[in-house]
């Protein structure tokens, strides 16, 4: 099965087992919000796993030995096994094997699932450690939504409207990994004016944001709501230079600062599930029209 289309309450979505990918979210008058893959990028929400962004050298180290794992790891390019379907919701699994032990020396599992609620799309990543010893990793949503949603509208007429206050420095990338000094926010109280601009330095990474939801919205027409949970830090990107799409990313991770290349399991961001357990990080993106 190479896709399936869920159909809700003024929602659907398509989803891809390439990757667990969604693909297609539409409303009830067919609207789609999220970003085609076009030219200027050829993803439309990526799985981010077992890394967020980049690790220096494009190397992971585990007692000794180095292993090459490339931005935002593999899960977004694996096929994924169809565990579950129904006309609301779905979850597709990946499992440790022989490529990915290449590149990552650790048994797991992780299962994506979305499901559809009124006007709504829920999704959950459930990484569980198969193996013996602790298992260090990061996961991360890379949803990109229309920019503009609605045609007609400028790209500067939208902002995010965070839940909380803001007032936090961000961190900023070179050469895809963390600059070592926080720069100044350009989030003003709880909103964060957007343009092409914005991007020219990459990625803004919020890397304690004190909001766990933000509405990306202009004055008048269709909206998107993000929420989270268990995410830590906020990515949102745009490809500098300008494209026709926003990614609001939560994740738990970010890529290896610029002067970092210890071990794995000691990189800021990582996870540590012991063997046996499991880590649950959900998101949220809900619809609405203004």
């Amino acid at each position: 099965m190479e896709q399936v289309t869920l159909h809700g309450d003024g929602i659907s979505a398509t989803i891809v087992g390439q990757g667990a990918e969604l693909v297609s979210l539409r409303n009830a008058e067919g609207l789609e919000f999220l970003w085609q893959a076009g030219p200027e990028w050829r993803r439309h929400s990526p799985v981010l796993f077992p890394i967020v962004g980049r690790l220096k050298g494009d190397q992971l180290r585990h007692r000794g030995q180095v292993y090459p794992l490339t931005q935002h790891g593999f899960a977004r390019d694996k096929p994924f096994t169809w565990a579950d379907t129904s006309p609301r919701s779905c979850t597709l699994v990946l499992t440790d094997d022989a490529d990915t032990r290449a590149r990552y020396p650790f048994p797991f599992r992780l299962a994506v699932t979305y499901a559809l609620q009124p006007q709504q799309i829920d999704i959950s990543f459930d990484i569980t450690n198969t193996g013996g010893e602790t298992l260090p990793a990061s996961v991360g949503a890379h949803p990109a939504f229309n920019w503009p949603l609605q045609q007609g509208l400028a790209k500067t007429d939208y902002r995010l409207t965070f839940a909380q206050n803001e007032p936090a420095p961000i961190r900023q990338l070179k050469d895809g990994l963390v600059l070592t000094a926080p720069q100044p926010t350009p989030i003003e109280g709880r909103t964060l004016a957007l343009s092409e601009q914005l991007f020219d330095a990459d990625a803004v990474i919020l890397d304690r944001p004190a909001s766990s939801s933000v509405r990306y919205a202009a004055a008048h027409g269709p909206a998107i709501e993000v929420s989270w949970q268990g995410f830590k830090e906020l990515g949102i990107w745009s490809k500098p230079g300008g494209a026709p799409f926003l990614c609001i990313e939560p994740w738990h991770g970010l890529a290896s600062p610029v002067d970092f290349d210890g071990e794995f399991a000691d990189k800021p961001g990582v996870m540590l599930i012991a063997p046996g357990e499991k880590r649950v990080l959900s998101y949220q993106v809900k619809l609405t029209s203004t």
